[in-house]
């Protein structure tokens, strides 16, 4: 920005603030003008084009705290005076500004005091550059465009979905549908972020992004461990004791076949192999976790067989060596 805009242009006047906002004020201040008028919402609107840059310009020197210091500076010295060549006519030359730091026209002006305040550590930038010579931030320049900002939407899919992946419409919370592919593996609490499908930059930047946050309902008879999938498998106590084919369910629907071994104790889990979730990573295995079903109810001769095994049985105490470690 040339030295003399300074002087020339309200800034606060042009965003609509007082000279004491707040920088939070400020920025939403800004955000608000921007959407209204960005060339994206005023296509063709030259007027609008050039309000949309004087905002931005504004903007770009006011959020900056160091910048709007010494703009506020500038302002205050200057009191309406001008850079003016002499002789140009009107009061208000380089002696209107001298004046401020003490100087009278009959004195020497500390010409450093007045250059530092246009080339704050510039490292010996000319008059009228470095931060000065700059172009406004907000529209493609100082400090580059505004990223625009996220959107969020939530969903909830039933397990089968999650683990097999479908495409689904969805409406943000800003009201607008949009369709989103849900990945086949999907976790409960993952997110999925759609890049560029959020708000707009509000000054030509790259716009937000839309994060879709997943919920998955609990299945009434599969679980999730990684890539796994877990179930519980019941067997009778004679399956678990003689040894047994049984068959168990998978998500696909199909039923598989799993060998029990005879004394096969409840707890054991078997592995079918590749019937668990598909991912990108990997497929999981099935893990069948058996466990011996005792019955509630025996008849007459069910209960007869029982006591007679009884008495056949190993005389055996199942917990004699949890009851020897117990004691050490």
């Amino acid at each position: 920005m040339a030295s003399q805009d300074w002087f020339d242009k309200d800034f606060y006047k042009t965003l609509g603030v007082k000279k004491d906002v707040t920088d939070a004020d400020l920025k939403k201040t800004y955000r608000k003008l921007a959407r209204k008028y960005h060339p994206d919402s005023n296509p063709g609107d030259a007027k609008a084009e050039a309000t949309f840059k004087e905002i931005s310009e504004a903007y770009s020197v006011l959020s900056d705290a160091e910048q709007r210091k010494e703009y506020d500076e500038i302002r205050a010295m200057g009191s309406g005076a001008r850079f003016t060549a002499p002789g140009a006519g009107g009061a208000g030359g380089f002696d209107d500004v001298f004046s401020r730091f003490g100087q009278g026209r009959g004195q020497q002006a500390d010409f450093d005091d007045i250059f530092a305040m246009f080339n704050q550590g510039g490292g010996g930038g000319s008059f009228g550059s470095g931060r000065f010579g700059q172009t406004s931030g907000g529209f493609r320049g100082f400090g580059g465009p505004q990223r625009g900002a996220d959107v969020t939407a939530r969903t909830t899919l039933d397990f089968v979905t999650a683990a097999k992946g479908e495409t689904i419409s969805l409406q943000s919370e800003d009201g607008k549908p949009f369709k989103v592919k849900i990945p086949a593996g999907v976790a409960d609490g993952q997110k999925i972020r759609l890049r560029g499908r959020g708000r707009p930059s509000p000054d030509g930047g790259e716009s937000g992004d839309i994060v879709v946050q997943i919920t998955v309902r609990p299945h009434p008879v599969f679980t999730r461990d990684g890539l796994n999938l877990r179930l519980t498998v019941p067997v009778t106590f004679t399956e678990a004791a003689l040894g047994a084919t049984i068959e168990v369910p998978t998500l696909d629907g199909e039923n598989v076949k799993l060998r029990v071994a005879p004394g096969t104790p409840s707890g054991r889990v078997l592995r079918v192999k590749g019937r668990g979730i598909t991912t990108k990573k990997g497929t999981g295995d099935l893990l069948a976790e058996l466990q011996v079903a005792v019955p509630s109810h025996l008849d007459e001769a069910a209960k007869a067989a029982l006591e007679a095994f009884q008495a056949a049985e190993p005389k055996e105490n199942p917990r004699a060596e949890m009851m020897a470690k117990a004691r050490a």
